[in-house]
């Protein structure tokens, strides 16, 4: 049976196999990556926007489960939590319900001189 030195050098040994590994696949995976795209026309700006934004991680989308409080026994409050329908759509889909500040994408057209009621949703 082995023991945690054993252990600790096995994997420092793995650890340099891997580092090794990395650096001579590198440049080639690289190389692959530009291949694709240029294949396909994708720019920096497109990895840029596909990036998920800083500090909304999937694991803090989940939310924990209610506790049932003394007060509402775990049901949400009618003001809390309803989605609310969205008022004005964006010309790459974007949405806003009309509360809070105006979304950063509505404040740049009406900056262009348009009007956000050009923007409203008509039901």
């Amino acid at each position: 049976m082995s023991n945690l030195i054993d252990i600790q050098h096995q994997i420092e040994k793995l650890q340099k196999q891997a580092d090794t590994i990395r650096s001579r696949e590198f440049d080639a995976t690289v190389q692959e990556i530009l291949a694709k795209m240029q294949a396909f026309g994708i720019t920096l700006k497109d990895l840029a926007a596909a990036q998920p934004k800083a500090g909304k991680s999937k694991a803090k989308a989940a939310k924990a489960p209610r506790r049932a409080g003394a007060k509402g026994k775990g049901r949400p409050s009618p003001s809390k939590g309803g989605s609310v329908t969205p008022k004005y759509r964006g010309p790459n889909g974007e949405t806003w319900t009309g509360r809070g500040l105006m979304p950063r994408w509505l404040a740049a057209l009406v900056a262009e001189g348009r009007t956000k009621e050009e923007f409203a949703i008509t039901a």
